[in-house]
């Protein structure tokens, strides 16, 4: 693991806040897959499906619901006991974050909001490298606490697990379809596959740019890119901070783990800590070889700076730092709170943003599956309390028909 300082390390930040993977020599390719789907719906998919899932020729694209509920019932007892207290911290976690109807009424003015959840959202799962059975719990499950009364799920060569957990969560639209081809037949439909009003979920590059390229026809909640971990410390346990970071390094050869502090001794034990914790992790120390680092600087306000800088996905702090931390997709607060905890149980969602969109916007959310609708209802004497004010700036603008619509309502009271 490379300890930075100076100039080296102030070059290392200004180059990784620059790290977006460029997706434009994928779109061409990706383009036709859209195209092939929108053109020729199911066969393009079960070609596709066939070609690069291994999917049996005679097998349909949607599970049926017996065969999730007999994957459920193939579990351990301990298996179904963590997904379920998983999924109720989750679920838990969603029902605080909701988002609630209000109404406010002062001198014959009634505003208020609704919050309407959408009709229909497609979650992917991914099924390469790892089939993630904790994406299956975040994304279904604060669409379901939203209100969403079509979920319908997509996974490349899912496994008996992700097919449990779904039986679980009770979800009744599971295809077998994965990549670029999923992300079309969800953002335009099949016959097998409606469309859907959004699109949730992270997936390879393949599917980041086909969500990237529909995100005009069908909502997406964000383009995620490879896993971010930063670590902001000075007195930090450097067994823990290691093990941090080489567990978030494992998900993919081009996840970032970064190291900041302002005590040399800390850097050097951490060092030591990777080297030996990777060690029989063949991903995890490709991954720290290429994008891993420990960046030494001047000061606290200075580390400070270039984690706000940086704008992670997931950051370790101690407590006194979370006042300024402002650009992070999920913050950990002190030792015992190791970024795993937040990828599968504690209630948090794990799919956050990346790239430095962490900027503007945070994780995957209840917000993310409802639309804020606000709604107002003036009585004639409220009208007449802003009335003047509405025909004046109409005047203003030229838009003499805006005040007539008041006019009129106010002579006539």
């Amino acid at each position: 693991m490379r300890i930075l300082s100076g100039q080296k390390a102030a070059r290392t930040v200004e180059r990784l806040v620059s790290r977006a993977t460029s997706l434009t020599a994928l779109e061409p390719r990706v383009r036709a897959i859209i195209k092939d789907v929108r053109r020729n719906g199911d066969r393009a998919l079960r070609r596709y499906a066939v070609l690069l899932d291994g999917l049996a020729k005679d097998r349909p694209l949607q599970v049926p619901e017996d065969e999730m509920a007999v994957a459920w019932n193939t579990l351990t007892p301990s298996t179904r006991k963590s997904l379920r207290e998983a999924a109720q911290n989750i679920r838990r976690f969603c029902e605080w974050q909701k988002p609630r109807n209000w109404t406010r009424t002062r001198r014959g003015i009634s505003l208020g909001q609704l919050a309407i959840p959408l009709d229909s959202v497609g979650c992917y799962v991914p099924g390469g490298r790892y089939p993630l059975v904790s994406t299956l719990l975040m994304t279904v499950i604060p669409a379901q606490v939203a209100g969403v009364e079509n979920i319908r799920v997509v996974s490349p060569k899912p496994s008996t697990e992700v097919l449990a957990a779904a039986g679980m969560l009770g979800v009744q639209k599971f295809y077998r379809v994965g990549g670029a081809q999923a992300i079309a037949a969800l953002a335009y439909g099949t016959k097998t596959i409606p469309r859907v009003d959004k699109i949730v979920g992270p997936g390879n590059a393949y599917v980041t740019t086909a969500k990237k390229l529909v995100s005009f026809d069908c909502s997406i909640d964000f383009l995620a890119g490879p896993t971010e971990a930063v670590v902001l410390s000075d007195s930090g346990n450097p067994t823990f901070i290691a093990a941090d970071l080489v567990s978030q390094a494992e998900h993919d050869p081009d996840a970032l783990s970064i190291l900041i502090t302002t005590q040399a001794a800390l850097a050097q034990a951490v060092a030591l800590g990777i080297e030996e914790l990777a060690r029989e992790n063949p991903i995890a120390r490709k991954s720290l070889q290429r994008q891993g680092a420990i960046l030494f600087a001047a000061s606290r306000e200075q580390a400070r700076d270039w984690a706000n800088t940086l704008a992670p996905e997931h950051i370790t702090i101690a407590r006194e730092d979370l006042p300024y931390i402002r650009n992070a997709g999920s913050i950990f607060v002190g030792d015992y709170s190791p970024q795993a905890a937040g990828d599968y149980a504690s209630g948090p969602n794990h799919v956050l943003p990346t790239s430095g969109q962490a900027r503007f916007r945070g994780g995957l959310s209840v917000l993310d599956f409802v639309k804020l609708v606000t709604v107002q209802e003036l009585t004639r004497d409220g009208l007449n309390q802003i009335g003047k004010t509405v025909e004046t700036l109409a005047q203003i603008e030229g838009l003499r028909a805006h005040a007539t619509s008041i006019s009129v309502r106010c002579a006539h009271a």
